[in-house]
């Protein structure tokens, strides 16, 4: 934007497309600027290396401004006052991106085969301070923001950084932890429409009926399947016996109350009864993050998230190397086909139809009221198979039983004359998801 009013009023009302470049510590001429946005606040300081200097309150709605001819050091310490009550963090809008080009470019490509490493939220160490870095696509958007406790779910407080032509957004935000519920608030570029959404790949969620993605760390189990594993690297899989127990982790046992066993009571009670039965694997139905207990898990909202019905990332972790350690395989239904219509997950996530199609004639399933994923779009190829990734690699899953794949692969699934496409070729199959 080409002028202060302009940036500021952005700003203020949550619209500015690039934050970064009005809030934070910037060179103007033979002065150096440092705004800050804090609209609960009633005094803001910052520390230069010797002492706190009190910023300059310039609007009422919560802009602190402080100007000065040395630059402070990076990133910059801040004292807020709330009524009273002193809080030191690091200004967020300090902290550069440590997003590489070299991952956006893949991403863009649908060939970051991790992208769960670079999207979502990573608690993590950005020059020598703790914190948290959120990552999220929507190319569509004006303004993406972090949302949650730390920041009274005020999407005026920590918008994202835009990472170019990518259409991800970014920000690291300091002095917060593990445990955090979070989500991303997005505003429309085409409608102006105000989108509260849950983290596409968030690794773990708020029991429902709550939706909040949670943060976690990636992995804090220490496995003990190295015998399984190295067996399986060089078994000849196919001309070994294969009995399979499907099961869902809901429904097989339950406490007197009505409580689901957690993954691991399941790990002390079902496997032990798989071994006794002879059964070589466990096919589990899908463990996935949804809203709804009826759907058993079949209409996914949290590809990456381990169902908090049935406890922790770690806990199903847990489970899965028992398994491992009794001798049993672990097979994993798992959903691409289509996904929910809930308006705070992936549905219109930008506000336009982005992991799905527009057009509902090839971007509805009118059997099951889901939407079907726009296989053609590369960042939507790169969500699932690293989603697919994620299971068999962060999870040790020995295969994935892929649901609904004849909907996958023919256009005209379920459908009458006139209420599909033809493909590029005129005919009824989905070259994209082929």
């Amino acid at each position: 934007m080409s002028n202060e009013s302009q940036n500021k009023r952005a700003v203020l009302e949550a619209r500015h497309h690039d934050p970064f470049a009005y809030l934070g510590l910037h060179q103007s001429r033979s002065e150096y600027v440092f705004r800050v946005f804090q609209p609960y606040a009633t005094e803001v300081s910052v520390f230069d290396g010797k002492a706190w200097l009190q910023l300059e309150r310039t609007d009422a709605a919560g802009l602190f401004v402080w100007r000065g001819k040395q630059a402070l050091p990076t990133p910059c310490r801040l004292r807020l006052n709330y009524f009273n009550h002193l809080l030191e963090v690091h200004d967020a809008f300090t902290f550069g991106s440590s997003i590489s080009d070299l991952d956006l470019h893949l991403f863009s490509e649908g060939k970051l085969q991790q992208a769960y490493r670079t999207l979502g939220s990573h608690h993590m160490e950005l020059h020598g301070v703790w914190g948290v870095r959120f990552a999220v696509w929507a190319p569509n958007a004006e303004r993406v923001s972090v949302v949650g406790d730390f920041n009274g779910w005020d999407g005026r407080v920590h918008p994202m950084r835009s990472l170019g032509s990518s259409g991800i957004w970014e920000i690291f935000i300091p002095d917060i932890g593990i445990g955090e519920l979070y989500k991303f608030e997005i505003r429309s570029r085409h409608s102006g429409a105000l989108l509260t959404k849950t983290d596409p790949y968030g690794f773990s969620f708020e029991m429902r009926p709550g939706t909040a993605s949670r943060v976690v760390s990636l992995a804090n189990h220490d496995w003990r399947d190295e015998i399984w594993m190295a067996q399986r690297a060089v078994c000849d899989w196919q001309h070994q016996p294969l009995n399979i127990y499907e099961v869902h982790a809901g429904s097989w046992k339950r406490h007197w109350d009505g409580r689901f066993y957690n993954f691991r009571e399941l790990a002390d009670t079902l496997v032990p009864y798989v071994q006794e039965m002879g059964f070589t694997h466990i096919e589990l139905m899908p463990v996935s993050e949804h809203p709804l207990d009826e759907s058993w898990g079949y209409q996914t909202t949290g590809y990456f998230g381990v169902t908090s019905r049935f406890g922790t990332p770690d806990d199903f972790r847990y489970f899965v190397d028992c398994c491992h350690v009794a001798g049993i395989g672990v097979i994993l239904d798992w959903v691409p086909a289509h996904f929910p219509k809930d308006s705070w997950a992936l549905a219109h996530f930008d506000g336009t139809a982005l992991y799905e199609h527009e057009d509902p004639r090839l971007g509805e399933h009118q059997d099951w009221g889901t939407l079907i994923f726009n296989y053609g779009r590369n960042e939507v190829r790169n969500f699932l198979l690293s989603n697919a990734y994620f299971w068999l690699r962060e999870f040790h899953i020995d295969g994935l039983r892929v649901d609904a794949v004849a909907s996958m692969l023919y256009l005209d699934y379920s459908r009458e004359a006139g209420q599909w496409l033809p493909n590029r070729f005129g005919g009824r199959e989905n070259i994209e998801a082929v």
